[in-house]
């Protein structure tokens, strides 16, 4: 008869204290390692890094800008965190990912606390270690986008609607809910999701549905509901208020513009009309939950028998986080313009409704087998990656050619590593296959975050073309920047000129050809397939491929006598260093 398994002995997770220790001496050392061991990457960090870089140096706070140019494209709480800490620290590589590691460890503890309190320790324990072990919820975490932070102030509004609603009926909950609801707005338009979860219970209010497995609160005070959206008003207006204040008062064109797009583009437009990320309604069903939101994803056969009693017997704990999931699924999924990280927010939830029938799930042989088929497969596939690169086989040349790495020692270390778990995990205690997941997302983290990070460094970054034109560019030159990405800003050892990130390309140029005239210390970095008329391209010197990109400089000699005249809205921008 095989013995119970380890994880699920009685009184493992029961001690309050002890699971503390272990979930944020876990958490921070998959979070936290490797902080400080890398620039900040495309396609966002840079961006973000490079206007709070600007906040701290110009002392302009309010309005974010990169290069001089306002960036209206969000608000400018994430980059205040940023800045902050470069502010306190000194140091842009451990301030950019401050804000997101900080988040998902409060996003961790938020999910703990609530399953402790709608069930036991244990089970706030196995949320939490399902969320940290969640491969798109660590990955945000060490990642310095907005998204882990709209997804802490998501979960903070779930979590105060939750403590009102199923727990202990205390308004200041409620309250709270709605006032984090706010900040999530001005963080990014989304964070107003948590009220999704009103629309089941007062579904199952008004049809007088009970609870039948804890004993739910009477709530009374009807007007006061209605003070909710005020008191996320009053938030939304810490931001709002004074930033149309201070607009009012510039009569600047810029920054009127800077408002209107904030608005209104970036809102309701991003969302209804969306012009980028264009995926078909199923994209998060198909594409992003079955591979991001592993291991849980590979449990969701099992789980739904569960959910559908939980269901059945009125179980408020489940119905409500389990809707609301289902809820923010189906609002991503009806806009055209999505991006994988858009759902982080609903995979707190998701761990939530998942723990209490962890245990009952992993008896099953399958959930198991599966977890370690999974290990084994990602294994054996980087090792033979491995393989393919030592053997130069074509496809794996390419790879080399194209990026200037060669990661197969990287790869054939993770194989290696996780064959390793799963030889010692099946030969020692067969039943231990299901701890194959978690060793091995664990050693996957430790050598992404510092031998993945010192061998991507060279190819998220443009140093390499900077390194290139030092020989031929003096460093007392200007550079002029054309259709360019934020990290050039960032990583340009020259001072920077640019003509507006949404300008036109050929206006870019034109502009920039102007801007150049007969000074033999201006310079411009171009993409090749940009250069016109306005520049003779044999003339002009190769500093290499960044960012699928190949790079050109050009200097005065590669001027040609005539340049159309930019337009007028041209605006030129510049950043000394």
């Amino acid at each position: 008869m095989k013995q119970p398994l380890p994880y699920f002995n009685a009184d493992f997770g029961q001690n309050h204290l002890s699971n503390m220790y272990w979930l944020f001496g876990l958490a921070v050392f998959m979070i936290f390692i490797g902080l400080g061991l890398r620039d900040p990457w495309p396609a966002d960090e840079p961006r973000f890094a490079q206007i709070a870089m600007e906040m701290v140096h110009s002392g302009q706070w309010f309005f974010p800008s990169r290069a001089g140019e306002l960036y209206p494209d969000k608000p400018p709480i994430f980059m205040w965190s940023i800045a902050f800490f470069y502010w306190l620290t000194g140091s842009i590589n451990i301030a950019f990912l401050l804000p997101s590691a900080l988040s998902g460890l409060v996003t961790m503890y938020l999910v703990y606390s609530l399953g402790r309190r709608l069930w036991s320790n244990r089970i706030g324990f196995y949320a939490a270690i399902l969320l940290i072990f969640s491969v798109q919820f660590t990955l945000q975490a060490k990642t310095a986008q907005i998204d882990a932070m709209v997804c802490m102030w998501i979960t903070l509004g779930c979590y105060g609607l939750l403590r009102f609603l199923l727990i202990d009926g205390l308004w200041r909950w409620y309250f709270m809910a709605w006032f984090f609801m706010g900040i999530g707005v001005i963080t990014k338009g989304v964070g107003f999701l948590p009220l999704l979860m009103l629309f089941p219970f007062a579904l199952l209010r008004g049809f007088k549905v009970q609870n039948s497995y804890i004993a739910a609160p009477q709530i009374e005070g009807g007007w006061r509901w209605w003070l909710g959206p005020l008191v996320m008003l009053g938030a939304i207006s810490l931001w709002f208020l004074p930033m149309l204040l201070l607009v009012e008062h510039s009569q600047n064109p810029l920054f009127e513009t800077y408002r209107d797009n904030i608005l209104f583009k970036q809102t309701v437009k991003r969302y209804a009309d969306s012009w980028h990320h264009i995926k078909p309604f199923y994209y998060y069903v198909t594409s992003v939950v079955p591979v991001f939101w592993l291991p849980i994803s590979l449990l969701l056969p099992w789980l739904f028998s569960h959910w559908k009693l939980a269901f059945k017997e009125r179980d408020f704990r489940i119905i409500l986080p389990l809707v609301w999931v289902a809820l923010v699924l189906v609002f991503f999924s009806v806009s055209p313009g999505k991006r994988g990280v858009y759902i982080l927010p609903a995979l707190p939830m998701l761990a939530l409704v998942t723990a209490p029938y962890l245990a009952a799930v992993l008896k099953h042989k399958w959930p198991n087998r599966l977890l370690f088929l999974l290990v084994s497969f990602i294994s054996v596939i980087m090792l033979l990656a491995a393989l393919a690169g030592w053997m130069e086989i074509k496809a794996a040349s390419k790879l080399v050619e194209k990026y200037q790495v060669e990661p197969w020692g990287f790869l054939a270390t993770i194989g290696l590593t996780g064959l390793l778990i799963i030889a010692l995990t099946w030969l020692k205690k067969p039943q231990l296959k299901l701890a194959s997941w978690p060793l091995f997302i664990m050693a996957l983290w430790i050598i992404y975050s510092t031998w993945g990070y010192a061998l991507l460094g060279p190819v998220k970054t443009p140093k390499s073309v900077f390194d290139a034109m030092s020989d031929s560019v003096p460093s007392d030159a200007e550079l002029a920047l054309v259709d360019f990405s934020e990290q050039f800003i960032l990583f340009s050892p020259y001072s920077i000129t640019h003509f507006g990130y949404h300008t036109d390309n050929q206006e870019q140029v034109k502009a920039a050809w102007h801007w150049q005239g007969d000074d033999t210390k201006r310079f411009i970095l171009i993409d090749e397939n940009e250069v016109t008329l306005c520049f003779d391209p044999t003339k002009a010197l190769d500093v290499g491929y960044a960012h699928r990109v190949h790079w050109l400089i050009l200097g005065v000699e590669s001027r040609l006598v005539q340049c159309a005249v930019p337009n007028d809205d041209v605006h030129q921008y510049h950043l000394a260093k």
